[in-house]
């Protein structure tokens, strides 16, 4: 059952309950369709193709530059759309744990599971450079040095990324601005 969604120009989120207890929370974020870049992709490859047979066929121009054009069209191609990421899924399971899934657009899909016991505390950073800032939300584990990112190749906006984080912070147990650390040693 889906309860609510967000949208903006490059992302939609998705939010549902699973099972007839609804104890799976699903959070989808889908990259939303932009025609543009792929019909730039295949409009430059078939240009450098035509380009490779004109010069076979009126120039008498050896046909290794007609397969050298057709291998560089096949890798331009592949390059743009092989690590293309069509949704990444956090569904949080409160007894078990936290599945994270990346979704390609090759079909291929990365599933990273992450125990509820080793969940410190869910948290929403502001990454800053000199070019960009954008929200990140990641995992604090026990017994890691690093911080694990829920959504290593999508950048969300912050309104997309708030529920998720509240329904981490319910599923491990933490209330929403609390210190899961105060009183460790």
């Amino acid at each position: 059952m889906t309860e609510f969604s967000i949208g903006n120009r490059r992302y939609g989120y998705v939010h549902e309950r699973k099972w007839p207890s609804e104890a799976i929370d699903m959070h989808h974020v889908v990259v939303r369709k932009r025609n543009g870049k792929g019909f730039l992709v295949f409009f430059s490859a078939l240009i450098v193709l035509a380009n490779a047979s004109y010069l076979f066929l009126v120039k008498n121009k050896s046909i290794s530059v007609l397969l050298w054009s057709f291998c560089l069209s096949v890798f331009l191609v592949k390059l743009m759309f092989w690590r293309r990421v069509m949704k990444e899924s956090v569904m949080v399971m409160p007894t078990f744990g936290v599945q994270l899934e990346t979704h390609y657009l090759s079909g291929r899909i990365v599933r990273r599971f992450v125990p509820i016991g080793k969940i410190l505390k869910p948290v929403l950073l502001e990454c800053v450079s000199p070019i960009t800032c954008y929200w990140s939300l990641s995992l604090l584990l026990r017994g890691e040095a690093e911080l694990m990112l829920v959504f290593k190749e999508l950048r969300p906006p912050v309104k997309m990324l708030i529920p998720i984080w509240k329904a981490l912070c319910n599923a491990s147990g933490i209330k929403e601005g609390s210190d899961p650390l105060k009183g460790v040693n």
